[in-house]
């Protein structure tokens, strides 16, 4: 018990002690991982822990992530995908392990050897990727999606692998064959558990198809008996419980018919995407995952051999870069095939250009079966994990050097502007194409400004009318009669921007009427420094109306529930008002005496004007609603008026 306590003491206070620091400083939690195993493997190697054990205990978080994954791909999702799944998946890997392969052979190694070193490497780690995606937000761009492709492919291609690789085995293997790796495959195969093993390939493959349509039919047809069972009990650590057994159970069954366990658990996944437990199975599973992959992630880092990697310092280096620019070459060939462009063309390029964790299973595997020499294996394996080491550094390169290339920079001249109106629309995304489409059925003439170049081609297909071309840019602006023009509406999407263009304007242009985006609340005092004097926030309106549909689904009558937000509306923007002059940027808001003095204030007094609003919704409730008068309409207003005089 000692043992296990100060292991786990040990991998948390390293994840909880690097995490935040390599997260504050741009890198990302996975790096954060890897530098702590790198920083606590001195100390393991003394207490003679066995890293690949956990390790390999650890990879189970994989299979929890490819879970998750699944729960997010309804089926008919995941049949629209199928051309990137199969097409780039499959060249992606047959091309990589043709090309390391022929490498390989140049460099000597016979053929078999060469073919099992272009397999194994031709894989990615799915754990890092797919966490790098999730945790920066691009899991729904398009080079994600075309990432998650590929490596759902690679996933389903260690099953063909693992059949295929014993093959690769010559006959009168040599010394070290026995040595390393045959006694070792002995071992492994009487400790395994099969369903398969001593069948035939008919029978192998029916008991496969059956192991997959269980749990196909049981996520379909079982679940939600069995959950809706399981909630009876209302303790929400049994169904926790049930939802792990669920993972588990799967996992251990793809395992007993030599399917890949994350295969079948994402099968399950998608099975329950339309689930009304989906949601509870996330939140319960969620937890789970993210401490595996850490765990994960910290063992990778602490199972590198810094004895051997400094022993083969230069060959170990070339291998890997070399591996890496190799994979995305490759990559990047297939991205223009595909028609993957733009930002999403570099994600795709650089964040798979790397090995992966099957790599060590399979390498693994590989020795045990006499294919690869123990000691080309032990070179390898540090291949694979300094390519894992290199992946979340290729990640921050794309965020910080690619990605903001593509979104400011353009390769295209600003359109000539041959055109004026009375309003200028600076941005026709899914804000301003809104208010731009009202002013042109209203018969206003508009000028559009927007700065994306792919929007503007979809825009010009369905025969809308916009110029390319940066509003930020005062030549532009003129090009396009802000002096003449009577409003200026700033729809664009970056805070700084719109900022630095209300003040802009402001100052050289005070004639025009500003209507500008706020991100957020406090993006509106900023606004208000600037000279803006009508601010929209981009979210407040539709949260009114979500708002007054829970009133409404509560019961409360529609002119009831309109009032009550008219009446939040009324004290929000009295509050914006008083509280705008004693907003400071540089101090966060809760420290900000005066702020939170004047905030609270005003949050106190519409809680004091709604009590008898609410009282008066009960009573209606309870006898019938009846409309109010005219002159009952009147005297509210009256008294709510006299209210507001008073306090001011």
């Amino acid at each position: 018990m000692d043992g296990i306590l100060l292991l786990a003491f040990l991998f948390l206070v390293a994840g909880v002690i690097a995490v935040p620091i390599a997260s504050r400083l741009g890198l990302g939690s996975v790096l954060g991982y890897l530098i702590a195993g790198i920083a606590i493997s001195p100390l393991l190697q003394a207490l003679h822990v066995d890293v690949v054990a956990i390790q390999h205990f650890a990879e189970f978080g994989v299979v929890m992530m490819l879970f998750l994954v699944g729960l997010e791909l309804q089926p008919r999702m995941l049949w629209s995908m199928r051309a990137r799944l199969l097409g780039l998946g499959g060249l992606q890997v047959s091309l990589t392990a043709a090309a390391i392969t022929g490498i390989a052979m140049w460099l000597g190694q016979p053929w078999n050897v060469a073919l099992a070193v272009g397999l194994v490497l031709s894989l990615s780690s799915t754990a890092i990727v797919l966490q790098s995606l999730n945790e920066k937000g691009l899991m729904k761009s398009d080079g994600g999606q075309a990432g998650f492709s590929v490596l759902l492919f690679q996933d389903i291609a260690v099953i063909p692998m693992l059949a295929f690789i014993p093959l690769l085995a010559l006959s009168g293997a040599p010394e070290w064959a026995e040595v390393a790796g045959v006694h070792a495959g002995d071992e492994a195969s009487h400790a395994s558990l099969s369903l398969v093993d001593h069948l035939d390939a008919w029978q192998a493959a029916l008991v496969t198809a059956g192991a997959i349509a269980a749990v196909v039919v049981g996520g379909s047809f079982l679940t939600r008996p069995v959950f809706r069972f399981i909630a009876m009990a209302q303790l929400r650590e049994l169904f926790t419980a049930a939802a792990l057994l669920l993972v588990i159970g799967i996992a251990l069954l793809m395992i007993l018919v030599g399917l890949s366990p994350a295969l079948g658990t994402f099968l399950a996944g998608v099975v329950l995407a339309n689930s009304e437990y989906r949601h509870e199975l996330e939140s319960d599973i969620d937890p789970f995952k993210g401490l595996l992959l850490g765990l994960f992630f910290i063992t990778v880092g602490a199972a590198i051999r810094f004895d051997l990697l400094l022993a083969n310092l230069g060959s170990v280096l070339a291998m890997t870069l070399g591996l890496m620019v190799l994979k995305a070459g490759v990559l990047y060939l297939l991205a223009r095939v595909f028609r993957i462009t733009g930002a999403d063309r570099w994600l795709f390029t650089l964040g798979l250009a790397q090995a992966g964790e099957f790599g060590f299973v399979l390498l693994s595997f590989t020795v045990a079966q006499a294919v690869i020499p123990a000691a080309l294996a032990d070179q390898l394996l540090l291949v694979v994990t300094l390519s894992m080491l290199l992946t979340p550094g290729l990640f921050i390169l794309h965020d910080r050097l690619i990605a903001p290339r593509f979104s400011v920079s353009q390769d295209r001249e600003p359109d000539a502007i041959d055109d004026t109106g009375s309003v200028i629309v600076a941005g026709h995304g899914r804000f301003g194409g809104i208010i731009n489409r009202i002013l042109l059925s209203a018969g206003f003439k508009t000028v559009v400004l927007d700065y994306q170049s792919e929007q503007l081609e979809r825009l010009r297909a369905y025969g809308v009318k916009v110029y390319f071309g940066d509003a930020m840019r005062p030549d532009l602006l003129h090009a396009a009669g802000i002096e003449q023009a009577r409003i200026l509406v700033i729809a664009i999407d970056d805070r700084e921007n719109i900022t630095e263009l209300v003040r802009h304007v402001t100052e050289h242009h005070p004639h025009v009427y500003i209507v500008a985006r706020a991100r957020d609340r406090h993006h509106v005092y900023e606004l208000w420094a600037a000279g803006a004097r009508d601010i929209i926030r981009e979210t407040f309106d539709s949260s009114l109306r979500a708002g007054r549909s829970a009133l409404e689904a509560l019961g409360v009558h529609p002119y009831d529930a309109e009032r009550q937000i008219r009446g939040f509306v009324i004290n929000d923007q009295e509050q914006m008002r008083g509280v705008a002059d004693v907003y400071d940027p540089d101090i966060p808001a809760h420290r900000n005496p005066a702020y939170v003095a004047a905030t609270k204030r005003y949050l106190e007094r519409y809680e004091q004007a709604m009590k008898g609003q609410s009282a008066a919704f009960g009573n209606r409730l309870d006898r019938g609603w009846v409309p109010p008068s005219a002159e009952d309409l009147a005297a509210e207003e009256a008294a709510v008026n006299k209210a507001a005089e008073a306090d001011d």
